[in-house]
């Protein structure tokens, strides 16, 4: 009793601190509170500033497959430390370009590059820690690094207010210092506990085989196995239950074979009934409307079978459209707000401009932070009570972020300008808060990592286009000042053309969130039906 009581208070620490580090983890999405003050002391354009904070984006997600590869053989405390130390390599030289006034825009990019790479690594790692320690209760424990990933932007803009006000120099050494100082301490505290549990014999028709699927056997995992198996991330995720009589001989062939040649932690069909269902017999684990489990555990399309796969870009062109979306409010709302104090009232400080900035951000943060936590609920309110798709979150997020464009294409007083920061970051964490569900209903839960990996891959599309366009749209309507400053004082003009694009994106958006709604529907259908005729 002793042991288990201190291997629960073991996996208890490591959530936390997992959590912390994803705190210091989304940092990329502060750029906009500094990037203003940097681009002005450095005399760079608002396109050569959008580039930089573009490079940031790149790192976050671009890397996303190698870096999940690189986390499920290698470990996830790897993965700490060294997205530790990208932190510190990807700030500080930033911090030194701002106070030296100069800086090779092409340096300064891939600096940025390695500060997002440095939060995408950590991060993916804090997940998977936070997924394998608790089995039983993996949506909650990732939720929590999921939203306070969200929240780092207002944490870092709520500490550079108080302790470094009006200071981009020493806001840049807090966040060269606090990203990683903080996963570098967290390091020593997160561990992957597993358990050393006897198989579970998967539900068979009175333990006979059937259509040649054999039994799995029982077998004690030995600590050194357990051990192993921990530190490279499997066990509890490479767990799959027994598929239903409706799945493919492959798919109860690879079954099989993970049951015979891999330690499965008891508690995991426990999971499964915990997360995607009430309280239920077993019979209702297969049942037509739980979506999650028909789906989740039935396939495996992961490589070149996703890219072949109609469904992954489906997904690929809404998570390509609403993320470029949110991505070019959160990277520009201080140039938004810059832009609409100098036209209401030139004589503003440059103090109050960076803390009006970073109250943007902070807005952007918490709002992000609410979206993630407010889809996940509704996501699972959706499948468990009205049995239907996670999708329709993602239909919710589109009409959030089409309310944010109409407002920052009519909102010319900047003490309105909240509702657009406060809708941009609702619609971008309902966005991410749902994602993965969906991604794991429709490829499988196996290959999550490196799916999820992939889908990553789309806000770089997007983020390229949409932040460069709004950086020449504001640089069109900019003047240069005789100390080589490049300001814009019309107001909403400086950026309005840009808003018109995403606008007519979240059209794209909805469009394609309603056509994979109605592609799976049709899908699910077939799929039940022929389940039926094999019973």
């Amino acid at each position: 009793m002793t042991a288990s009581l201190e291997h629960r208070r073991g996996r208890i620490i490591a959530s936390v601190a997992a959590t912390i580090m994803s705190l210091a983890c989304g940092s990329n999405y502060v750029y906009s509170a500094w990037a203003p003050q940097f681009a002005e002391r450095l005399k760079l354009s608002s396109t050569e500033s959008n580039l930089i904070g573009l490079f940031g984006n790149l790192g976050m997600y671009s890397l996303g497959v190698p870096v999940g590869i690189f986390i499920d053989s290698r470990g996830p405390r790897p993965a700490v430390l060294g997205g530790s130390v990208l932190l510190a390599v990807g700030y500080f030289p930033l911090h030194q370009a701002y106070d030296s006034a100069s800086g090779p825009v092409p340096l300064l990019c891939f600096f940025s590059f390695l500060s997002g790479l440095g939060g995408c690594t950590a991060f993916a790692a804090a997940v998977k820690i936070s997924a394998l320690n608790w089995p039983r209760h993996r949506g909650t424990a990732t939720a929590f690094p999921l939203a306070a990933f969200g929240l780092s932007a207002f944490f870092f803009s709520l500490l550079g207010s108080v302790f470094f006000p009006g200071d981009p120099s020493g806001f840049l050494m807090l966040l060269a210092a606090g990203t990683c100082g903080m996963t570098f301490v967290g390091f020593f505290f997160v561990k992957v506990y597993t358990h050393s549990n006897y198989q579970p014999l998967p539900a068979q028709n009175d333990g006979e085989e059937t259509d040649g699927e054999r039994p799995a056997r029982l077998r004690r995992t030995s600590s050194k196995e357990s051990k192993t198996r921990g530190e490279l991330g499997l066990g509890h995720d490479d767990y799959e239950p027994g598929t239903s009589g409706t799945a493919s001989s492959a798919a109860r062939e690879s079954t099989a074979t993970v049951l015979d040649t891999a330690a499965i932690d008891t508690h995991a069909v426990d999971e499964t009934s915990f997360l995607l269902s009430d309280a239920s017999g077993p019979e209702d684990h297969v049942g037509k409307n739980n979506i999650d489990l028909d789906r989740s555990h039935r396939v495996d399309i992961r490589g070149f079978r996703l890219l072949r796969s109609l469904d992954f870009w489906q997904l690929f062109v809404i998570m390509s459209t609403l993320a470029g979306i949110g991505l070019m409010t959160i990277n520009n709302i201080g140039n938004d707000a810059q832009a609409l104090w100098q036209r209401h009232d030139d004589s503003v400080s440059q103090e109050f401009l960076v803390a009006r900035q970073q109250m943007h951000v902070s807005i952007l943060s918490v709002c992000s932070f609410l979206g993630r936590l407010l889809s996940g609920v509704g996501s699972d309110f959706l499948v468990k009570k009205l049995h239907a798709s996670r999708v329709w979150c993602l239909v919710f997020a589109t009409f959030v972020f089409f309310l944010a464009q109409v407002c920052a294409l009519n909102i010319e007083n900047p003490h309105l300008l909240w509702f657009v920061s406060s809708l941009s970051g609702l619609g971008y964490g309902f966005l991410f808060g749902v994602f993965p569900s969906i991604v794991a209903e429709s490829f499988g839960i196996r290959g999550l990592s490196q799916n999820w990996g992939f889908i990553t891959l789309a806000p770089v599309v997007s983020s390229n286009i949409f932040n460069i366009f709004y950086g020449r749209t504001f640089d069109r309507h900019s003047i240069i000042k005789d100390n080589g400053e490049r300001v814009c004082m019309e107001g909403i003009e400086c950026y309005k053309a840009a808003y018109w694009v995403t606008l007519g994106a979240c059209g794209l958006g909805l469009f394609a969130a309603l056509w994979l709604i109605r592609h799976q529907r049709i899908q699910h259908i077939k799929e039940n039906s022929k389940g039926d005729e094999e019973d």
